[in-house]
């Protein structure tokens, strides 16, 4: 286990180099920094995936406290600066956990863009938790892509899982859920839906149901996709109201500091990290990991 824990660590680490790269430059001009370096020091975080917004809010708050002499070096400045991020991951009491106890079955919606995640996670989740002893049932909600139901009937003989898929004829995504709600409710199983289209359709659905809202309603997050997140995020939001976000795809090229502009913004955590294909290669987020992940 610890083998695993120390993989996983370093998967990410390698997984935010493009955004580590990004900062070097600030390493490099706090190595000889004084006081009138401040501005130019300050405003290389704008190149470095943070976006403007939020970069912003970070430097107006770094630029008084160093000319109020509170930060006094280099060091201080970088320190001060892992600080502030690590503030906002962890703000306003934002809970990582997934809140999965106050009902059975407990519902989750997974929904974002094509081509983001979205099966492949599902797929993990659903590992995550079959491992902690929960019954699933999968539904193949994405019921207007082609491949999508079969890519999710992998993952389902993969983690040992049920899943109902739309029957010949039956289209909509809301049909499908509603089959795989009442079933869940009848069996008491935990159950997880792969969503992308109809889902303010697909969320009554659920609620009508199980009289309530979905326990979760988790968006998938692109680390490749670096401001393109913070728009996806506000659009998604507004449709269903996302509860959690799973950044995934975390290789060389990822740009997942601009995951910091959403929560930010939006207050909805992340949840999960994916850092690698493995079934296993889906890790509970860490705030701090994260900040020494994407810091030289």
């Amino acid at each position: 286990m610890r083998k695993k824990a120390k993989s996983d660590v370093e998967k990410v680490f390698s997984g935010f180099s493009k955004t580590r790269d990004n900062l070097a430059v600030i390493d490099e001009l706090l190595l000889y920094w004084n006081l009138s370096d401040t501005d130019r020091v300050l405003d290389a975080l704008l190149v470095a995936d943070f976006g403007p917004k939020i970069t912003i809010k970070i430097v107006e708050s770094l630029r008084e406290d160093i000319y109020a002499g509170k930060i006094k070096s280099g060091s201080e400045i970088k320190n001060a600066l892992k600080k502030s991020i690590l503030d906002l991951l962890t703000s306003n009491a934002l809970n990582t956990e997934l809140r999965l106890r106050f009902r059975k079955p407990a519902v989750i919606m997974i929904v974002g863009v094509n081509g983001g995640g979205k099966t492949t996670s599902l797929g993990k989740l659903t590992n995550r938790l079959k491992r902690g002893g929960a019954k699933i049932l999968l539904a193949a909600g994405d019921t207007f892509r082609a491949a999508a139901s079969d890519q999710l009937e992998i993952w389902a003989e993969r983690t040992g899982c049920e899943i109902v898929v739309a029957e010949k004829g039956k289209a909509k995504a809301s049909s499908v859920l509603l089959q795989a709600v009442k079933r869940g409710k009848e069996e008491g199983l935990h159950t997880n839906y792969s969503l992308m289209e109809e889902l303010v359709a697909c969320k009554k659905v659920v609620s009508k149901v199980v009289n309530g809202e979905p326990n979760e309603i988790l968006l998938v997050l692109d680390g490749t996709t670096g401001l393109n997140m913070l728009p996806q995020a506000r659009e998604f939001n507004d449709v269903v109201g996302v509860t959690g976000l799973i950044l995934t795809k975390l290789d060389g090229s990822a740009r997942g500091g601009c995951v910091i502009s959403v929560v930010d913004e939006l207050g909805i955590p992340v949840k999960f990290v994916g850092v690698g294909e493995g079934v296993d290669d889906l890790q509970p987020f860490n705030a701090e990991d994260f900040v020494n992940a994407i810091f030289p």
